[in-house]
Formats: structure tokens, C-alpha cells, sequence
């Protein structure tokens, strides 16, 4: 019937708050060629310059190393414990080392310091051979795993960033592996805090400077090469917000550092987060077909995040969409609908709304019943 193909924007409510302007993700601009953050709990991109943009990683795509070491951690295919053999490739890697040395064995522990601290490429390679067999194999891994995380505008030639013409990345898509970094392996993500190791009797500082500028820092990952400039993949928290910040192809270590700090401050000063509905809050209900009962609750299952500008009075607002009337049986928990999210230009963000309450169908007899109110105009069921 006609009624089960219509698609019904059933509640339309503006709210009375500050949200996020149309065109803010541009309204800070930067020195930056390259440029982009995110706020993680509600990930809106709160400003962005050639984030798209192909770009040379340099050391930034360590991240992605760990990133696969983590992994392997976590799924318990190696130990923190365990060594593995230096080879003379990843001995001889010149630029950034950990100055490990050839025929060792060295713990994984110490090699991801020596990565994510130190910022070794010798380290690097030492990762890649020892999960992989050969930094090619890895790098293959690598790759793969990029794609299905959705970094569609990467690709990799090496584990250290080391220059290459098919290694590169987007400023995007580093920020996309920074939130997974810290989404995903919370109990790693630590050693990129770490503001200095000593191995081999050599201590070297952590290269991130806003480790040291009491922001709430606590990563991620420094990169420079002549050709892609001063880079950095950033992350800090204030008031139970977390900032993601990408920049690239500065001119100087001063101008990664200052201006890092400078954007990271902006955003933390500018926007708030307000939680719309919290997880199986109600946020509406639906018509019901042929149901005991004649609406449906709608819920969330989770909280319904929304960040808003503090100094703009555009609004916000958030749609129930459902396809009207659903069908009983309907059980708790069922998906229903859609809760979607939008402010100013930016793309919507949609939540999975569920049924808040089991409605069983109706009898035959009184189908039978509500068929014949319907076909006589009498009903809606």
C-alpha cells in the first residue's frame, strides 16, 4: 500500500543553543599548507585547509607502524616481552634512530619507544620486519589495513616515513588514523606521552613541543622532511573534550609548535559539547500498523552529542525520520529510524533510533476489522 513506501520526517526540533556556523570549519585560518581538526567525541571537523590534499607524511606515518604493532598486541600476537632480530637494513636507516644495533635483540616495548618517542627509523624497520618478515611484506599490511580504516587518500612505501613519491597521505586521513589510534588502543596510546627514553645509553626528549606546554597535550607524532616541512599530528583534552589537530608544510620547528598550540587553543576556547539526549532517552514516536498499540517509542541507544559555537547564535537542529507507519510486530530494541544531527553546512550525523517498547500485533479478527475501517476511510489502522 501507499502508505508503507513513504519516508516522513516525523519531528523537526530547533533547539535554542550555539551551534557550529556555516562555513566554521574554515573560519580559522592557518600558516599551515595543510591543515585539519577534529572534535573526537562528536567528530566534527572544526576546521580544515587542503586536508584532502595528497601530502608527503614523513614521520607522521610511524603512527601507522604502531598503529600495526598495537594490533598485534591486542590480539595477542606478540608480546610487549618478546624480541626481535635487528637486521642490518633497519641498522643502517639513516635520519631520526633509536641507535640500536645490528645482530640485538631487542623487547617490542623498547622498539615502540624508540618509535613513538625517539622517533627511530631504524626502530621502524625493526617493527616492520619482525611482525611482517620483510619491511615490504609489512608494508603491504599496512597498506590493506589504511583502506578498510578509511584512509582512502594514502598510500605507503615504507614503515618510516622515509621520502618516497608513492608515500604519502592527506592531512584527512591522518586524522582519521589518530582517532582510531586513540579509540582503539587506549591501554597503548600512552607512549606517545612519554617525554623522553634513554637506550643504549643514549636519552633522547620526545620532538612533540606541546608535551611540555602544560595544553593538556598527550601526543601524537612529529614529521619533517625538506620536502613536506614541519608536520604534526597532535591530540589534547580540556574539560572531558578531546581535540585532534593535523597540521603540515610549516617553515619551522618554532612555527609547528607555536602554531599548533595557537589552533589547539582556539578550539578549545570556542566550542562547548552538549549531550542532546542521553543513551534510551526518548526522542519521539512512530505510527504503528496493525499494533496493539498505535505509536512506538523511538530511543537511543547511546548519548546524542552535538558541539556548539559559543559566539554564534545560529541554531541547531535535529530530524526523526522513520518510514510511517511501522508494521507490528515490533520488539525493544528494533531498528525504527534515524536521528539525524545538523549544524550550519556541515553533513548530518545520523543515530540508529530503536523501538522503546515491544508492540504485539493485532488479532485476525480485529485486523480484519481495522482492514475494513481502513478501506472505508474510517481508520488509520
Amino acid at each position: 500500500m501507499k502508505l508503507f513506501n513513504k519516508f516522513c520526517v516525523v519531528l523537526t526540533v530547533v533547539f535554542g543553543i550555539i551551534p557550529v556556523i556555516a562555513g566554521s570549519a574554515n573560519a580559522m585560518d592557518t600558516t599551515a599548507k595543510q591543515a585539519v581538526m577534529i572534535d573526537m567525541n562528536t567528530k566534527t571537523v572544526l576546521m580544515e585547509k587542503n586536508a584532502q590534499e595528497a601530502m608527503p607524511t614523513s614521520s607522521m606515518s610511524k603512527t601507522m607502524t604502531l598503529y600495526m604493532v598495537f594490533e598485534a598486541l591486542k590480539q595477542e600476537r606478540i608480546k610487549l616481552t618478546d624480541t626481535f632480530h635487528i637486521s642490518e637494513k633497519a641498522w643502517r636507516m639513516g635520519g631520526s634512530k633509536m641507535f640500536i644495533k645490528v645482530g640485538d635483540d631487542v623487547t617490542v616495548e623498547d622498539l615502540i619507544q624508540g618509535v613513538a618517542v625517539q622517533s627511530g627509523n631504524d626502530a621502524a624497520v625493526a617493527l616492520a620486519e619482525g611482525l611482517g618478515g620483510t619491511e615490504e611484506a609489512f608494508v603491504e599490511t599496512m597498506n590493506a589495513r589504511a583502506k578498510q580504516l578509511g584512509m582512502n587518500g594514502t598510500h605507503f612505501a615504507n614503515a618510516s616515513g622515509w621520502p618516497d613519491p608513492d608515500h604519502y597521505s592527506t592531512a584527512h586521513d591522518l586524522a582519521m588514523l589518530a582517532f582510531h589510534l586513540i579509540k582503539d588502543f587506549p591501554e597503548y596510546y600512552h607512549y606517545f606521552a612519554e617525554g623522553e627514553f634513554t637506550y643504549n645509553n643514549i636519552r633522547q626528549s620526545n620532538r612533540n613541543p606541546l608535551l611540555s606546554m602544560n595544553i593538556g597535550a598527550d601526543g601524537i607524532k612529529t614529521g619533517h622532511t625538506e620536502i613536506a616541512g614541519y608536520g604534526l599530528m597532535a591530540s589534547a583534552t580540556r574539560d572531558g573534550r578531546r581535540l585532534i589537530l593535523v597540521v603540515n608544510g610549516l617553515d619551522s620547528v618554532k612555527a609547528r609548535g607555536e602554531e599548533s598550540a595557537r589552533l589547539l587553543a582556539w578550539g578549545f576556547a570556542n566550542f562547548d559539547t552538549k549531550i542532546l539526549y542521553k543513551a534510551n532517552d526518548t526522542v519521539g514516536t512512530a505510527k504503528v500498523w496493525m499494533g496493539q498499540s498505535k505509536e512506538v517509542p523511538l530511543a537511543v541507544a547511546q548519548d546524542v552529542p552535538a558541539l556548539i559555537e559559543r559566539m554564534n547564535q545560529d541554531k541547531l537542529s535535529v530530524t526523526v525520520r522513520y518510514k510511517e507507519p511501522i508494521a507490528a510486530p515490533i520488539k525493544t530494541g528494533d531498528e525504527v529510524g534515524t536521528l539525524a544531527v545538523k549544524m550550519g553546512e556541515f553533513p548530518e550525523t545520523t543515530y540508529t533510533l530503536y523501538a522503546g517498547a515491544d508492540v504485539p500485533e493485532l488479532g485476525m479478527f480485529a485486523k480484519l476489522m481495522a482492514k475494513g475501517k481502513y478501506m472505508l476511510g474510517l481508520g488509520d489502522n
